[in-house]
């Protein structure tokens, strides 16, 4: 039985986040919880626009909001230079493009109590940044299951769930001192990799869906499609630093372009190989635009549909083809 939580300090790891960044500590600073028992550290790694002058305002305002430096800009650093300075009981990542409900720091300690959990998190509410068709159209994609997969902080639960990882998280801060730091050698993927880690040691992590986060995704498609390409990357590449194997729907979209790419390459020496291909291609073209249409009818705009039809494709194709660039780069060491 773990010891009751009462205080809590809330990271926000912060690059470049000058348009998101005001949003997100309204939402923190509005918090149904008490003041006295919480703390805010915007860790910035190295801004080149107001990120870093926009948190020190808010900082110069409310003595519980600091901002510290990370030299070395990515988002490990940011966390672990958080994790040392933090003096809640509790530790939450916040992400800088996300707000926060006003209830949502008091329930995930009410959880993390009431569970005896590890590490508690809830569902991320994606909503569009713009209202130009092409964020409409992303947040479609991410909204799915055809987009997402079995991502239950996505795709939502109806009741509290054991979960194998969780968007943010709210940690004891005492899992630091037991299983280590964020993996600083991970540039993404390394909040599913402490999650990992967490389990493994036998921790216990809750998804609670009446937690609620916002989330903005990119809002243009060639920025979704390089967003999922780096994504793709790190979750083959973590391998290479001990980490152990995602889950099976982190892999799927490298699996489907390595054996579109392989049975193409095949074709050349052997035609029949042409088969297979026209075969995934097909069916990946058929229910995507079957999914494109259908999404724009329920949002009745019949122009949103070639938008989700190239946000599926840069959301699948660009994780896939980095999930080969990741292998690739795993073998060769």
């Amino acid at each position: 039985m773990h010891r009751t939580i009462e205080t809590i300090s809330v990271i926000i790891p912060a690059r470049n986040e000058g348009q998101f960044i005001g949003a997100c500590l309204d939402s923190l600073i509005a918090q149904h919880f008490p003041r006295e028992k919480m703390q805010i550290l915007v860790v910035d790694g190295a801004s080149t626009d107001d990120t870093k002058s926009i948190a020190l305002s808010y900082a110069a305002k409310h003595p519980f909001v600091k901002v510290l430096d990370n030299p070395d800009k990515f988002t490990p650093y940011s966390m672990n230079i958080g994790v040392k300075n933090a003096t809640g009981d509790a530790v939450t990542i916040a992400g800088a493009h996300s707000t926060y409900e006003p209830d949502y720091i008091e329930k995930s300690i009410r959880y993390l109590n009431e569970y005896d959990a590890d590490n508690v998190g809830g569902i991320l509410k994606t909503e569009p940044a713009v209202q130009t068709r092409a964020a409409r159209a992303i947040v479609a994609v991410l909204r799915s299951f055809f987009g997402v997969g079995n991502a239950l902080f996505r795709t939502g639960v109806a009741v509290p769930t054991w979960a194998d990882t969780v968007f943010g998280g709210c940690f004891r801060r005492e899992l630091y001192e037991t299983i280590g730091l964020y993996n600083e050698k991970l540039t993404r993927s390394q909040d599913m990799e402490f999650n990992m880690r967490l389990k493994k040691a036998g921790g216990k992590i809750l998804l609670a869906p009446d937690i609620v986060s916002v989330y903005h995704p990119k809002t243009t498609i060639a920025a979704f499609f390089e967003h999922n390409f780096r994504d793709g990357i790190w979750a083959v590449l973590p391998m290479r630093y001990g980490a152990p194997l995602f889950k099976i729907r982190h892999l799927l979209p490298g699996l489907f372009v390595l054996g579109l790419s392989a049975s193409l390459a095949a074709s050349f020496f052997i035609p029949l190989f042409i088969y297979p291909f026209f075969a995934g291609i097909g069916i990946w073209l058929a229910v995507a635009i079957v999914f494109s249409f259908s999404s724009s009818i329920k949002e009745r705009d019949i122009l949103l549909a070639p938008f989700v039809f190239g946000a599926l494709g840069a959301r699948h194709f660009g994780y896939g083809a980095g999930s080969l660039v990741g292998l690739m780069r795993l073998i060769t060491g």
